[in-house]
This record gives structure tokens, C-alpha cells and sequence, in this order.
């Protein structure tokens, strides 16, 4: 199981996107299963939100449990929604592994998160305001992991993290 984190806008979803083709992997996106929750008439609060990662684990622990790699796309920048991850390697007895990304040129992260048009239909897309907030709310990481800056092409983030999961 692959976890990503990282603010909205970096480049978590193209780059999940990658690396689960490289991996043969399933993705588990968290945005566009709170998105199809609110859909569904869900008031959008932190407990629709908290909901969205446990329906994710949920899914990702039944992928596990037939042999499938997961990656995990969602921003985990606090660490209770890190700890759901890794709850559910550790039931489905997998190696955890942690890739955050971060985009060093802030003009480019607010470009991508400004520009970006994921299709979802009642998830509403951050303002970079949402994002400095959400830097300032992020927690120290407790375990170890491999941190890539997406101003490097995607290819080469893929490259590395293969390198790292040791794939």
C-alpha cells in the first residue's frame, strides 16, 4: 500500500495516475468518493470528510485482500487521515509505504490548483487561501517517507518513487 499526501493543487492526482499504471495498481482517490457522497444528499461537514476516507480504507482493504498494490490519493497532511491508511495496511498485513509531494515554485502550485478541472460535481476546489491554511494545519510526519517536488517531471517523480518502494 502506497499512501500519498500532500497540499490540494501540488500534483497528487497526475502523479497518482502515473505511478499506479507503473505499479499495476489500484487508485483509491478520496475526493471523488466525498464528491459522489455529497451527491448523494450528504451535508458537506468534517464527519462527511472523515466518512470519505474510512468508504477509501474500506475499498483499499478489499483490494489488499486480493493481492492487489493500492495507492492512496488524498492529502493526509494531518495525521489522524495518515493513520487510516496505515491502520488498514496493518489489518490487511502489507507494507506501508509514504510518498509526500510538494511543489517548491508557489507560483506554479497556485497556477495548477487555479487552473486544475478534476470534474467533480459538488466537492468544491480549494482557494489557494484554503491551502495556506491547510500548511499552516499540517502535522510532523511519525514515519518515514519519501518527499518529491512535482516542479520535476512526472517521469522522474515515477522513477523515483519505483526506486523508493524498491519496485
Amino acid at each position: 500500500m502506497v499512501m500519498l499526501s500532500g497540499l490540494p493543487g501540488v500534483g497528487k492526482s497526475y502523479f497518482a495516475q502515473e505511478l499506479a499504471i507503473a505499479l499495476d495498481a489500484v487508485l483509491v482517490s478520496v475526493d471523488p468518493i466525498e464528491d459522489a457522497m455529497l451527491r448523494a444528499g450528504l451535508p458537506m461537514s468534517f464527519e462527511t470528510g472523515v466518512a470519505a476516507y474510512e468508504v477509501g480504507a474500506t475499498v483499499a482493504a478489499m483490494q489488499l485482500r486480493n493481492d492487489h498494490k493500492v495507492i492512496v490519493d488524498a492529502a493526509n497532511y494531518v495525521q489522524a487521515g495518515r493513520a487510516v491508511w496505515l491502520k488498514t495496511a496493518e489489518l490487511a498485513n502489507v507494507p506501508f509505504m509514504a510518498i509526500e509531494l510538494v511543489c517548491a515554485d508557489s507560483q506554479l502550485h497556485r497556477s495548477r490548483l487555479e487552473g486544475r478541472r478534476r470534474g467533480l460535481q459538488q466537492y468544491p476546489e480549494p482557494t489557494w487561501n484554503d491551502v495556506l491554511r491547510r500548511a499552516n494545519e499540517a502535522e510532523e510526519w511519525t514515519c518515514p517517507r519519501l518527499v518529491l517536488d512535482t516542479v520535476d517531471d512526472v517521469s522522474v517523480l515515477v522513477e523515483a518513487a519505483l526506486a523508493y518502494l524498491a519496485i
